[in-house]
């Protein structure tokens, strides 16, 4: 992805979209559990679509209101293009199945797309109060506090990772998971195998992991993410090499220095 184009959020955009995300997150958090919830597969989705329905209600109106025009996604395992002009994509529980298990990694996240490109982003943890925000040409911050991608240039000292963007994949989307799997643990030092996408992009981000591939184009797994990456300096595309947009049927986000070898190891992944 590119962000030449700078965005101008205006002077509340960012704070007014803060303030939701944050305020859903308490929603969220209110419905925690230290332990699973459900047991068949019917109550665990049921799990999931309730704590969708609940923070939806309160994060939806608010974050249309604060970019008169914009429209909204709705369908959060959706991917592919949108058509023209401004789109919150939102993820009002990413990682949802680590929610309704009484786990940690789970987030609130809102991203406005233009033309299909992330241009502001917020991303808030409630269980640890951390908010990672993002303006297109504006730069990615932690709190406040300037986020830069890794330095590392050698992949066989990189900590990556990877993970499936929603249940029931084809077989061939299985299939290439492992194979890519398997070569960059030939190739890099650790790989990590996880859900949900944006949890491990904003280690990415941070310059705490060195890189995130998926074979998947869901959107709301990935905007947040790559605009976050692409904006603490890393390198954002698919896996052809080409810029990533929403429309890409495959994703790769890494520090610059490893890009170019992590590319190379997962491009002949077919």
């Amino acid at each position: 992805m590119s962000t030449a184009m700078p965005f101008d959020a205006g002077t509340s955009l960012m704070s007014d979209t803060t303030a939701a995300v944050r305020t859903a997150g308490l929603t969220l958090r209110e419905r925690y559990l230290p332990q699973a919830r459900g047991v068949s597969l019917s109550e665990v989705v049921e799990e999931i679509h309730a704590n969708d329905d609940a923070v939806l209600d309160v994060l939806r109106e608010p974050l249309l209101r604060a970019r008169p025009g914009s429209r909204w996604a709705d369908d959060e395992l959706a991917g592919g293009a949108l058509p023209p002009g401004e789109w919150w994509v939102v993820d009002p529980a990413e990682g949802n199945i680590n929610h309704v298990h009484g786990m940690a990694d789970w987030a609130v996240t809102a991203t406005l797309v233009r033309d299909n490109q992330p241009v502001l982003t917020v991303v808030h943890l409630p269980l640890t109060g951390d908010t990672y925000t993002a303006v297109a040409g504006g730069g990615a911050r932690l709190d406040g506090l300037p986020l830069k991608v890794s330095a590392k240039s050698d992949l066989s000292a990189a900590l990556t990772g990877t993970g499936q963007a929603r249940p029931g994949e084809d077989h061939r989307v299985f299939r290439r998971i492992g194979e890519s799997v398997t070569a960059m643990l030939a190739g890099g030092l650790v790989v990590r195998v996880s859900v949900p996408a944006t949890l491990q992009l904003i280690h990415v981000a941070a310059g705490r992991m060195d890189a995130f591939w998926q074979f998947s184009d869901v959107r709301s797994g990935l905007v947040a993410g790559a605009l976050l990456v692409a904006e603490a300096g890393g390198t954002v595309t698919d896996l052809a090499g080409k810029p990533w947009h929403t429309g890409s049927r495959d994703f790769l986000a890494a520090a610059p220095g490893i890009h170019p070898a992590a590319l190379t190891v997962l491009s002949s992944i077919a």
